[in-house]
């Protein structure tokens, strides 16, 4: 039935067919409307998108990246803009310099015990940290995920033993065992890659063996399995690769950690030997020329292994952040 005004009138539920019905209890809702409690979602883009986002929106973690990204251009590109001699140390006991000399024009931080500028030793020491910090951290790593991923996956008797082995090295005090190994063979950059990287690659192991029990009882890896997929494709395919998140978090800890370590030795005598040098020997280094009023020998090392170890540790935070899925801001 059509009333006078146009309006269609349904002859046995007599309401207007012109408009959609809308059932008892339930209230249009305009378009407008129809956002979600909490704001408008941010989750669109890629993985990587969402990750950046995620990361930038940490203002100490981008504050961080700027700090490592200026120290390893002052280290790496600094001693080409600022030339000075840091290997041959007779050259420089038989030149004019004069050792432990106060910050002056043309030597900002002044000179050490040797006569060796304190800013370009500052850069040259700088590498030698730094290298062993990324190399040591990364052996470390691929070896402990490695380790882990094997262990959790075959389970039962082969995990006990190898965490068992894995139990009995951190059963020793770590500063004991690296002076332990160092004094045993001759101290070299090398021999300090490999003796930090022996004592670091034991947390990564239990880490990524714990990822791997929960992984490997998934179905897409179960499915593998029922497939005929090999050992080898499953642990490189599918379960490394989703414990990626775990993995580059511990590496960027494991930056800041083996710094630590290595200033740790150098302070205690056991560092890279003369005419090398790291942050560490030139902390203690300055501690004593502190002693006889040289102040202005022990601030450079010391702040520059806190600036970088303080940005690894806020970028390290951002990226658990940004790569756990659960604590992402959608």
């Amino acid at each position: 039935m059509t009333d006078p005004e146009g309006v269609h009138e349904d002859p046995v539920f007599g309401f207007d067919t012109t408009k959609t019905p809308v059932p008892i209890g339930f209230e249009a809702i305009s378009p407008d409307e129809m956002v979600p409690a909490g704001g408008e979602s941010t989750s669109t883009g890629g993985l990587g998108l969402q990750i950046a986002r995620v990361f930038v929106q940490n203002k100490l973690a981008v504050a961080g990246l700027i700090v490592i990204v200026g120290m390893v251009l002052f280290c790496f590109v600094g001693p080409f803009l600022y030339h000075t001699n840091q290997t041959d140390q007779q050259a420089v006991l038989n030149s004019s310099v004069v050792a432990n000399t106060g910050p002056a024009k043309g030597q900002p931080l002044g000179t050490d015990g040797t006569g060796f500028d304190i800013l370009g030793r500052l850069m040259y020491g700088g590498q030698t940290s730094l290298i062993v910090g990324f190399a040591s951290a990364a052996v470390a790593t691929i070896v402990g995920v490695i380790y882990g991923a094997l262990s959790g996956f075959f389970g039962s008797w082969p995990d006990a033993a190898l965490m068992r082995f894995v139990d009995i090295l951190l059963s020793i005090p770590v500063l004991f065992l690296l002076i332990a190994l160092v004094t045993i063979f001759h101290a070299s950059e090398l021999l300090l890659i490999i003796v930090i990287a022996f004592v670091s690659w034991l947390v990564p192991a239990r880490l990524i063996r714990g990822e791997t029990l929960s992984l490997r009882v998934r179905e897409y890896v179960q499915a593998v399995q029922v497939m005929g997929g090999s050992r080898r494709r499953i642990i490189g395919r599918h379960i490394i690769p989703n414990a990626v998140g775990t993995i580059v978090v511990f590496a960027t800890f494991q930056v800041a950690d083996s710094i630590l370590l290595l200033a740790a030795l150098g302070f205690l005598g056991f560092g890279v030997p003369a005419p090398g040098t790291d942050w560490g020997t030139m902390l203690s280094n300055g501690a004593d020329a502190a002693g006889n009023g040289w102040w202005w020998q022990i601030y450079p090392a010391g702040i520059a292994i806190v600036l970088v170890v303080v940005a690894f540790n806020f970028v390290g935070d951002a990226l658990r952040d940004a790569l756990e899925v659960r604590l992402q801001r959608r």
